[in-house]
């Protein structure tokens, strides 16, 4: 049974996701002047997405990727270098402004809109060989089901859908690895005082709020699936790219401490393909 349509969606969600979008114009002045992102040293040359990535996603040079949540940019300016033909996606006015200038200045093929991801089917109308997702993006959307049907549809013939994310067991532990949060989709948000930028935690943030959405990795892996992908492979990993308070870091990424070393899902990869 389809649920409640994206319009409906939003009206429901609109004071929270107003907060969030808000939240987000503010992040990405502050982010792209960070040191975590280190916007000048990138201008340079390089790319940010990840080998493991590159490998399961495979050749780009010369396919269409619609990048979904793509911040102001940076992940998708570095499919651009990797060869591919890149439209990014974000409902962050200004994330999408920083991400055109820099662009530009780059003379990278690469395009950005500004939008909902539930509301992308109004905005755009193609399909793509690529369409890519990562890390921080889904604990942003109040539904995971009418996220797929927009995933799926953006799709091409023969293309293939990919993303790699926090695990949502990850989103369940609090900063003291005390289970806190839902691990499934839940109704009401969880509400989180702001404080700075996870870029610059000393940042001045006016935003008061954040509002976030856990989904089970079953929930995510069926919505797909009941959107008319085929499911390539679920990979989990024992490892996050950021910091958190109850890991340590080793070889450039952040694991578990001690005996729980590698015993549970920090992260995951999925890919999803659509028949040709």
């Amino acid at each position: 049974m389809a649920g409640p349509g994206p319009s409906a969606i939003l009206e429901e969600m609109d004071e929270h996701l107003a907060s969030n979008r808000a939240l987000w114009d503010e992040w990405a002045e502050i982010n792209a002047r960070s040191a975590l992102y280190d916007l000048e040293n990138f201008k340079r040359g390089g790319v940010r997405i990840r080998d493991y990535e590159i490998e399961e996603v495979g050749p780009v040079t010369g396919k269409t990727l619609l990048h979904l949540q793509c911040h102001f940019g940076i992940d998708s300016l570095s499919w651009a270098r990797l060869g591919a033909k890149v439209t990014g996606v974000d409902f962050s006015e200004r994330a999408i402004q920083l991400a055109t200038a820099v662009a530009a200045e780059l003379g990278l093929d690469a395009s950005f809109i500004r939008s909902d991801v539930y509301e992308l089917p109004t905005h755009l109308d193609r399909d793509f060989d690529v369409v890519y997702t990562s890390r921080g993006a889904l604990c942003w959307l109040p539904k995971i089901g009418p996220w797929a049907e927009v995933v799926a549809r953006f799709v091409g013939p023969g293309g293939s859908f990919y993303v790699t994310e926090a695990h949502p067991i990850l989103w369940a532990y609090e900063d003291d690895f005390t289970l806190k949060f839902p691990y499934w989709e839940h109704e009401q948000p969880v509400a989180i005082d702001v404080r700075g930028s996870y870029a610059d935690p000393a940042a001045e943030v006016r935003t008061e709020k954040e509002y976030s959405w856990n989904h089970g990795l079953g929930e995510i892996v069926t919505a797909l699936a009941q959107a008319g992908l085929r499911i390539e492979f679920l990979h989990e990993w024992p490892f996050v790219d950021w910091e958190l308070p109850f890991l340590e870091k080793r070889d450039g990424k952040w694991w578990m401490p001690g005996a729980l070393d590698g015993t549970m899902p920090l992260m995951y990869s999925l890919k999803a393909t659509r028949p040709a």
